[in-house]
């Protein structure tokens, strides 16, 4: 809400109008409440939901293996902060380092048996939490209307990031 003061620290802000304001902050809990919700979903099979993110993406890669830049640039993870993340997956038999031969610095991320066993048994759950906790929830043509909505918000932050 704008306040006196508000209009004095920053007299040219443009301040969110209050249907803005719930649009903005009810997107925000529902990120935040679903995103913890279906990482709860995950703890009985150990895995975190970064861990998953990891699993499906290269459970649906070429070879179930991506280059460690490229993994980190579709998690939108910090290198250092997926390095990390994969060492523990490694520790827990789910994915292995690989040098690539094309490129002597260059490391991949590939899924091992153990890891896409662990897909093929958690990805029923998953689902199911997804259409439990999101999916199910939405009315009718919601599903297309929220996408429809979404996509440009995507396409632009997609915009940005690549120019960063």
């Amino acid at each position: 809400m704008e306040t006196e003061t508000d209009t004095k620290a920053d007299p040219g802000a443009i301040w969110l109008t209050p249907a803005q304001q719930r649009a903005w902050r009810t997107h925000l809990e529902v990120s935040k409440l679903l995103t913890h919700q279906l990482e709860r979903d995950l703890q009985p099979f150990g895995l975190t939901y970064n861990d998953y993110e990891i699993l499906v993406n290269l459970s649906e890669a070429p070879e179930h293996r991506l280059r460690m830049s490229d993994l980190a640039r579709v998690t939108l993870q910090s290198k250092s902060r997926l390095s990390h993340q994969i060492s523990r997956m490694e520790a827990a038999g789910l994915v292995r380092r690989e040098s690539c031969e094309s490129d002597r610095r260059g490391l991949f991320a590939v899924l091992t048996d153990q890891g896409w066993d662990t897909m093929e048994k958690v990805a029923p759950h998953h689902v199911a939490a997804v259409r439990e906790h999101f999916i199910d929830l939405l009315p009718g043509d919601g599903l297309e209307s929220l996408r429809q909505t979404l996509a440009p918000v995507a396409e632009h932050l997609r915009a940005v990031r690549g120019r960063a």
